[in-house]
């Protein structure tokens, strides 16, 4: 017992551990940026990440070690190197991300071609070099020059709290370049919009083409969650997780109304939670189901028969899985496509419950649960049924339907039988007047 129980601490120590913080790798262009994003960073370290500083061109980079990676996630704030060092480079990170790794990334208006080939690979562009986003009608007091400090509203943040937590807070500053994203990329996350009055542009050459990303077309910030449930955030702007960002008032040019501190510092600390999954990560920890008024799934089960289905949700809350509770989640009974969809009860903590009945249509079934919502992790569960038809004992002995075609026959042999008696009887007379 004591040797069980020893066991179990052991594991819950390493599933917490697990789930908390986790050694992070940040690569910098220099190590004057640790200094100047020290209040970003020991928000991380005082949430139990291993930080491990490094610069980007290091000869000595490595991201796994015989087959295994030595971090669980990566930051980079190194917008202007060209090439990383030691075994880094774009396709290692790539296979970093393709095998569950988190990646945040935060670029500038000098952004080298090493992000902007990663950028690629995610699903993002980013605008040339030298662009920088600038806005005329949304800047902060304090930008006497070309109005690149802009001021944006937390109204053009996602409207998800999961990912940015309230958009109840001051408004945000930054500065930096533009990324675009592919409209029709269902991953593609759009975190934080321009105003309609921003646009990108090189502040040292007079504008005379037409700007690489106008409007709410221009993403400050933007995110991507991988099928594998990996994600990655890039922000255009490096200046957006600084100190002097999250401590500097905002004072917008037109308006004039000061703020005592932005709200980069709230925004940047719940994208980071969310980014390195602290936050909106579900699973799937029971499924069952069974026969209406029986207790253990059947071999089979059989066309027209009432079942019910449960299944337990969890939502990871720090170090612990809560139930998870939601009033959209559905279960699928598909058979190629499906045949019955429908909305789960939430019984009690984080158990869900369906209760249908089966097609009269036998085959191999699956009962699916496929839930995808922003900011959450992907969930899906299947598990596979067959269906019979009914066994030769288990039709009705007489169909209600058929009922017709009982009377009908029965009248043709009473029919029949009156027929016989009177051609008998009939014969009989004959035989008995010749005599």
């Amino acid at each position: 017992m004591k040797l069980a129980s020893g066991v179990c601490l052991l594991l819950a120590a390493l599933v917490a551990g697990v789930n908390a913080g986790g050694p992070t790798l940040v690569l910098l262009d220099n190590l004057a940026i640790k200094e100047t994003h020290s209040i970003f960073f020991k928000i991380l370290q005082d949430s139990g990440y291993t930080l491990s500083f490094k610069l980007a061109d290091d000869a000595n980079l490595l991201l796994s070690k015989y087959g295994e990676y030595l971090y669980k996630h990566l930051i980079i704030f190194a917008p202007t190197v060209e090439e990383f060092g030691g075994s880094m480079s774009v396709e290692a990170i790539t296979d970093f991300i393709d095998g569950g790794g988190n990646v945040l990334v935060a670029g500038s208006s000098q952004s080298g071609d090493a992000l902007r080939d990663l950028a690629s690979e995610c699903g993002f562009e980013i605008d040339e070099e030298g662009a920088t986003v600038i806005d005329h009608m949304n800047y902060d007091i304090s930008d006497t020059g070309r109005h690149t400090k802009i001021v944006a509203d937390p109204s053009n943040l996602i409207d998800a709290s999961v990912i940015v937590g309230s958009r109840n807070v001051p408004p945000l500053l930054y500065q930096g370049t533009g990324l675009i994203a592919d409209s029709d990329n269902p991953l593609v996350l759009k975190l934080l919009t321009a105003s309609s009055s921003a646009y990108t542009y090189n502040t040292e050459q007079p504008v005379k083409e037409y700007p690489h990303a106008v409007g709410k077309n221009t993403l400050l910030i933007a995110a991507l969650q991988a099928r594998n449930n990996a994600r990655v955030l890039f922000s255009g702007s490096l200046y957006f997780f600084s100190d002097e960002a999250f401590t500097s008032p905002v004072r917008k040019a037109q308006d004039g109304k000061k703020h005592e501190v932005s709200g980069n510092k709230a925004v940047a600390e719940a994208m980071a939670r969310w980014v390195f999954k602290e936050n909106g990560v579900i699973r799937v920890s029971f499924v069952h189901h069974h026969k209406e008024g029986e207790a253990q799934p059947p071999a089979a089960y059989t066309i027209m028969e009432n079942v019910v289905y449960s299944i337990n949700v969890e939502k990871l809350s720090g170090d612990k899985w809560v139930p998870f509770v939601a009033d959209d989640l559905q279960l699928e009974f598909v058979r190629i496509d499906p045949f019955v969809r429908t909305t789960m009860k939430h019984v009690s903590n984080g158990r869900y419950e369906a209760r249908f009945k089966i097609p009269d249509v036998y085959g191999v079934y699956q009962f699916k649960v496929d839930y995808t919502r922003i900011g959450l992790t992907h969930l899906y569960s299947t598990t596979q049924v067959s269906v019979r038809p009914l066994e030769h004992t288990q039709y009705e002995r007489f169909i209600p339907s058929a009922y017709p075609y009982y009377v009908s026959a029965f009248s043709m042999m009473g029919g029949v039988f009156l027929f016989s008696i009177v051609f008998l009887h009939f014969k009989d007379d004959t035989k008995a007047k010749a005599e």
